[in-house]
């Protein structure tokens, strides 16, 4: 089968060309904008993002398509590990724990079952890479049999 799309941020989680669909793309934004939402009632996250994000309604569209790309295999993220977007934001551990806190919360909230494993388990393998500091550890294959 030749497979024309680009090369996923994510290559060891890419659900590649005709996965199942688990979620719809409503669903995804559905997601993406309850994260928001949560993230700025958050004490930590909120004010960094606020000064951080100048335009929402884009930077929602640029997480969807990320969201999409991971959970769906669609060719719409083309900007690269999301790490390297990120490099700038000065982040320290509990950062990330109140992100993951947020995000498990709208996921369990807008997904369906199989939806909130598969994002769940990426936003894990995502969160243990931003920890690291390892821009190359969302681009690179998993380990066999792990």
């Amino acid at each position: 089968m030749n497979d024309d799309r680009p090369v996923s941020p994510c290559i060891d989680l890419d659900p590649g060309a005709g996965s199942p669909q688990i979620v719809t793309e409503a669903q995804i934004s559905a997601m993406v904008r309850r994260f928001y939402a949560l993230a700025f009632e958050d004490d930590l996250l909120g004010p960094m993002f606020r000064a951080t994000i100048q335009d929402f309604d884009a930077h929602y569209t640029i997480v969807e398509d990320f969201w999409s790309h991971s959970l769906l295999g669609t060719d719409r993220y083309r900007r690269g590990t999301p790490y390297s977007h990120h490099t700038h934001l000065k982040v320290e551990s509990e950062h990330f724990d109140r992100w993951m806190a947020a995000f498990t919360a709208a996921v369990r909230e807008t997904l369906p079952p199989a939806g909130i494993a598969l994002a769940l388990k990426r936003a894990a393998h995502m969160t243990t890479s931003f920890k690291a500091g390892d821009a190359s550890a969302a681009a690179a294959p998993a380990p066999a049999g792990g």
